[in-house]
């Protein structure tokens, strides 16, 4: 693995998810292209925002009752704060003499407090002394405002509880529909997409979105709503104070805004570093045992270096641009907090304002600054959520696999007569990897390919159970189209066996019953035995029930793929694809394998892709492809006889890569 530079490694590890191009495979696959670039900059916030909110409108109920609770919080806080207001006018009056009118909300409050002031409770509670009772008014307005602040803690309560249910609920959606939607994806996308980058989807971005549910977009409501109520209390509490704070509005939504553009740029940046690090890791991990094998310790540890450090810079920018939203708006707030507390001074010593009101209104104009900086802290959670979200939209919005051509596909039963006319065919258009391939295999027979890596033999394969739909030309199975027949029903058709096993977490017998989930312990051990892996599968120390270690590390190769070919048989499909299934085995376990594959070719129409061509010999009938072309079919000894391709390949005249 030769050393790629930073802007090579982000092409390959941070492709957008509309890249048309794929990753290399062996077997004339799709191949890796330069892929493009994530995007740093989110091209649909408003949209993003549009299905976020869907998610929780089947909740609508809830998110009422959440909102009734900001509002409460809300008025109980703000109404709250207006309590100081009267207590401090009423120890100014008996300290001075001198009285000053409530206005606004303070009229209902001076109300409410006098009307409490005369209850037999405070009565009780204060005495008969006639110097207590001067202090009834101001224990009547503490005990308002202990209830008023108990009611906004109880109502905060509810409304965390409400909002963290609806957020778990939208989140557990949202990766419902991200799942599903891949599972509907065609082949192509796994092509070109590393599990790595596909898994950031499920972690990073999920996890953004779900703060961004929990945290930010309450804060962001509730902010507006104690931004606007604030207002209003401020409007009836003084005009002219209300403008001055007024005026700093303007500087705050201009500053908010810059700051926000930059920000959601620099975030967006960030989540697509993230998902090239994580694809990076994910396939250095998985080729642990070829980079050691290569000493490309040392390669790895600098190419993710300088993942890692792009990750760094971009972390560090979108943080730094983030976190600078809170100082500045705060720095902002307490210049606007002076200003009105000099004028409110001015206008107090001119009599036109009393110091209970001067200091509520203080108390509002901090807090008429607050929620603008606590809706500018939380933009950055908002940002990295929308860049997550649009990274995830983006997948749920991609072309599912193509379904059937009717309404209503064929599922009637597939015989096995498979025939190919005309087929030409490329994984992207400016390559075309097949030209104008024609063959048949009729039911039982066993056709094989052969040719060198990159003629198109398993692409032919591909096309055949629909992994890809073709150009040009015509692909059929018993005389229909296959894009007339049910794809799922297709697929249940046709069972192939790779070169690369895949064995998921469980025991033996599930995963052989992975070919056909309705299957019977019997007819499992029956598949097995049909495979030739009854034998060493007794001999395991649970055996059918012994649990399988991560993709079977604790099997062999050989036994892997002996598993494989017992799903295939358990499948009962009967058109089979062996795709090099022996290639990296050794001749004792081929011999094993091969016993398997004969018995599960028996009266199933197959078709065989080999690089040892004595596994080949026994074909009904050879295509040599190369170039996308077939050259030359025929039986093994009619091959041999015309002393073409096959004949230089069977006898090593021309080497067979």
């Amino acid at each position: 693995m030769a050393k790629r530079t930073l802007e090579s490694l982000q092409k390959q590890y941070s492709r957008t998810v509309n890249d048309s191009r794929g990753h290399g495979r062996p077997g004339g696959g799709p191949r890796r292209g330069p892929g493009v670039r994530a995007s740093g900059k989110p091209k649909n916030t408003s949209g993003s925002v549009k299905r976020i909110l869907q998610y929780i409108a089947k909740y609508k109920l809830l998110l009422i009752v959440a909102l009734v609770c900001m509002l409460l919080s809300t008025a109980a806080s703000l109404f709250g704060s207006y309590m100081i207001a009267p207590i401090i006018n009423r120890i100014q009056y008996e300290v001075t003499g001198e009285s000053i009118a409530p206005r606004g909300p303070g009229v209902l409050a001076d109300k409410v407090i006098s009307a409490f002031s005369d209850t037999d409770f405070v009565k009780d509670l204060v005495g008969e002394s006639e110097m207590l009772m001067v202090f009834s008014y101001i224990i009547a307005a503490v005990l308002i405002l202990a209830l008023m602040y108990l009611i906004g803690v109880l109502t905060t309560y509810i409304q965390a509880r409400l909002m963290l249910f609806v957020s778990q609920n939208a989140t557990e959606k949202i990766r419902n529909d991200l799942f599903n939607k891949l599972q509907k994806l065609p082949v192509s996308y796994f092509d070109r997409n590393t599990v790595g980058e596909i898994m950031s989807r499920f972690t990073n971005d999920v996890d953004n979105i779900e703060t961004m549910l929990i945290n930010a977009l309450p804060s962001i409501v509730s902010g507006l709503i104690s931004l606007i109520g604030t207002f209003v209390f401020m409007v009836t509490t003084n005009g002219w104070l209300t403008l001055v704070t007024a005026l700093f509005i303007p500087l705050f939504m201009f500053g908010g805004g810059k700051l926000a553009k930059v920000s959601g740029k620099h975030y967006a940046g960030q989540q697509a570093a993230l998902g090239a690090v994580n694809g990076y890791i994910e396939e250095t991990v998985a080729g642990q045992k070829v980079v050691k094998v290569f000493n490309h310790e040392e390669t790895c540890i600098e190419e993710f270096g300088m993942l890692n450090g792009d990750l760094r810079e971009k972390q560090f920018k979108a943080q730094f641009w983030g976190g600078t939203m809170g100082p500045i708006m705060g720095n902002m707030s307490q210049i606007s907090y002076a200003v009105t507390v000099g004028v409110g001074g001015v206008l107090m010593a001119l009599g036109r304002i009393g110091v209970g009101d001067l200091t509520v209104f203080a108390t509002y104009s901090r807090q008429f600054s607050m929620p603008i900086n606590n809706i500018s802290q939380n933009m950055s959670t908002i940002f990295a959520a929308l860049a997550g979200a649009e990274r995830v939209f983006n997948v749920m919005d991609m072309k599912p696999e193509e379904a059937d051509r009717v309404e209503r596909g064929i599922t009637e039963g597939i015989v096995g007569d498979v025939v190919m006319q005309n087929v030409t065919f490329g994984y992207y258009p400016e390559k075309t990897v097949l030209h104008n391939v024609s063959l048949y295999a009729h039911p039982g027979q066993k056709v094989a390919f052969v040719g060198s890596t990159g003629a198109g033999k398993t692409t032919v394969t591909n096309l055949i159970n629909r992994f890809y739909d073709i150009s040009e030309g015509t692909i059929t199975i018993d005389g229909r189209d296959i894009r007339d027949y049910d794809l799922d029903y297709l697929r249940r058709n046709v069972s192939m066996v790779l070169q690369d096993t895949h064995l998921f977490s469980g025991t033996v017998m599930e995963n052989i019953r992975y070919g056909r989930l309705d299957a019977t312990d019997e007819e499992v051990v029956e598949a097995a035995k049909t495979a030739s892996a009854h034998g060493f599968i007794m001999k395991l120390s649970e055996g059918y029930n012994t649990v399988i270690e991560g993709d079977g590390a604790n099997l062999s190769q050989g036994q892997r793929q002996l598993l494989n070919i017992a799903r295939a048989a358990l499948s009962k499909a009967p058109i089979l694809v062996l795709d090099e299934a022996t290639s990296s085995v050794d001749t004792r376990t081929e011999r094993l394998i091969e016993k398997g594959m004969d018995r599960l070719m028996h009266n199933r129409t197959t078709f065989v892709i080999a690089h040892r061509l004595s596994t080949v010999r026994n074909s009904d009938v050879i295509m040599v492809l190369e170039h996308g072309n077939i050259i030359e079919r025929g039986t093994h000894e009619s091959l041999l006889a015309q002393k073409g391709q096959y004949y230089k390949l069977y006898t090593g005249a021309i080497e067979l890569a």
